[in-house]
């Protein structure tokens, strides 16, 4: 908690400051002591300016009016061990067009007047650092709430302040009706991502015109986020919803680090553009669009399988199907499908294989250069690696001897024959 919010500056100083060299940057930090570097750099940012606060609460007060107004069906989360069940209102994409298709019509009436959305690029620092002390507040509210005045049983204190405000004492938090996590992980987090990358491309297009790196890493990474909206129902049955309480952990991490290092590639090409040519253009986009299909079409099966209750067709045979059975804490017993076929017969967590691969396609723009635009790609590879361990475990404590016979069938845990 006390390195990550410096972390995110430091990327964002490297990137425009310093060309995305982390070499030049740690040469610039390191002339004087690293901790009066760091002071000068949070000197520097006008934090809680009022055009930052104009930027983040504006579209905060937009995102849940949409929220709110905006149709959807009722879908159900997974049910938790203590029995209770979290309804969401199913309107994610419908939010994602309607805002981005907002943030066009709003480019061009500004370009009118000779103004630009872009004018977030050049306050970016400011924002950045707005949005960190502001969520490092909203977690302490978090905080109390879910000592105090919990919005369901999945509560409660591991004894450890420094530990709940990290990890949450609210698994399912809500605010005068309003879901924190749906908040916070996807109208904030996801959506400024999308936004961000739109930006950063408008910015680099009043810079330096037409350039095809920065095209084809933000078609991928739009494409990758579309395709999460469309999916967010399945999103909210995920080890971040149903297992990581809101806390600074997701919270923090969502309102902050996602529209700092999930768009760095993009803040990035702002001031590094790389001519790829005809020929590797063309080569990287198809490589990354196959790899979100693989990506779609496998958490696909899975809702497939589920919602027909095995009785379906997966690449074109009956699917291999394990009905497991658990018990929550109050004696109930439930029942779940495991897939051990289609995408899901070759690993247990083989969807993170394309998840990858897609980040590394629209990092590959960049060029190899400079190291920074690696930096998502090399975290997301640790997180997924360490997810997939994490959810392993949650697994195998519900399902017991279910999982064992589980893990027998597809004994491979993400790459099919080595991992």
């Amino acid at each position: 908690m006390v390195s990550t919010p410096n972390f995110v500056m430091l990327l964002w100083y490297t990137a425009t400051k310093h060309k995305g060299s982390y070499g030049n940057m740690v040469h610039s930090i390191t002339q004087a002591s690293t901790l009066d570097s760091l002071r000068e750099l949070w000197g520097d940012v006008h934090i809680c300016s009022n055009f930052a606060l104009s930027v983040v609460f504006g579209y905060c007060i937009w995102a849940l009016l949409l929220m709110k107004c905006l149709p959807g069906k009722l879908v159900k989360g997974p049910i938790t061990p203590k029995g209770n069940t979290p309804v969401y209102k199913d309107n994610g994409f419908s939010h994602y067009v309607v805002t981005m298709t907002t943030l066009f019509i709003l480019t061009v009436i500004l370009k009118k007047y000779n103004l630009s959305p872009s004018v977030v690029y050049d306050n970016f620092g400011d924002i950045l650092g707005t949005l960190n002390v502001l969520s490092a507040i909203f977690c302490i509210f978090l905080y109390i709430k879910g000592l105090y005045s919990p919005s369901s049983t999945d509560c409660g204190s591991s004894g450890n302040i420094i530990f709940d405000y990290y990890w949450g004492t609210e698994l399912y938090p809500r605010v005068l009706g309003f879901d924190i996590k749906v908040f916070t992980n996807c109208r904030f987090g996801m959506t400024i991502w999308a936004v961000l990358v739109y930006i950063y491309a408008l910015k680099s297009y009043e810079l330096h015109g037409f350039v095809d790196s920065m095209i084809v890493s933000a078609i991928l990474q739009l494409a990758y986020i579309t395709k999460f909206f469309w999916w967010e129902a399945g999103y909210l049955s995920t080890i971040d919803i149903m297992v990581d309480r809101a806390g600074y952990y997701i919270c923090w991490g969502c309102l902050v680090y996602v529209p700092s290092l999930y768009a760095s590639v993009s803040l990035y090409l702002v001031n590094n553009p790389v001519y790829l040519g005809r020929f590797w253009s063309t080569f990287i986009l198809t490589c990354g669009l196959l790899s979100i299909s693989v990506n779609y079409f496998a958490d696909w099966q899975k809702q497939r399988v589920r919602s027909a209750d095995g009785d379906c067709l997966i690449w074109g045979k009956k699917p291999n199907i394990i009905r497991a059975k658990y018990t929550l804490e109050d004696g109930q017993e439930k029942e779940s499908i495991l897939l051990t076929s289609g995408w899901w017969g070759l690993s247990r967590h083989f969807h993170y294989i394309p998840e990858i691969l897609l980040a590394l396609f629209w990092t590959l723009p960049a060029g190899f250069e400079n190291f920074m635009p690696f930096s998502y790609v090399i975290f997301l590879t640790i997180l997924l690696t360490h997810r997939s361990f994490r959810d392993d475990d949650k697994c195998s404590s519900k399902y017991g001897p279910f999982w064992m016979d589980y893990c027998e069938r597809v004994p491979h845990r993400i790459v099919p024959y080595l991992f």
